[in-house]
């Protein structure tokens, strides 16, 4: 992680499209692998998955539940949790100004749920 790029924690059902489909490219097996741990600060544990674009390192929060439902239920993932061929063509990817630094680490989490 380049030093002094902001850090956000989001959920995913928070980001935008152009950003779901960087993380797309960059996950094209699936998140659940990628899932890493940490403690906010009131010390819950929280899985997340570690994203970085040019100008922000995000923290994209769910668990490991979550992340399977996530490629389950999306039509670019075939049957195996694989990105489906083409994707990444058909994607606009270029496109990051819409991000927003909504959560930050030291914030506190909006719920609980987050423990593994």
């Amino acid at each position: 992680m380049a030093a002094g790029k902001p850090r956000i924690a989001k959920h995913y059902d928070k980001l935008t499209e152009e950003l779901i489909a960087q993380i797309k490219i960059e996950y094209p097996f699936g998140f659940e692998d990628y899932l890493i741990s940490y403690k906010n600060a009131q010390g819950v544990k929280i899985s997340a998955l570690p994203f970085e674009t040019e100008e922000v390192y995000y923290l994209i929060r769910m668990t490991k539940a979550e992340a399977q439902q996530i490629i389950e239920e999306d039509e670019d993932y075939d049957d195996d949790g694989n990105l489906k061929e083409g994707f990444a063509e058909e994607s606009t990817d270029d496109d990051s100004s819409d991000e927003e630094e909504e959560d930050s680490y030291d914030k506190a989490d909006d719920g609980g749920d987050y423990e593994d």
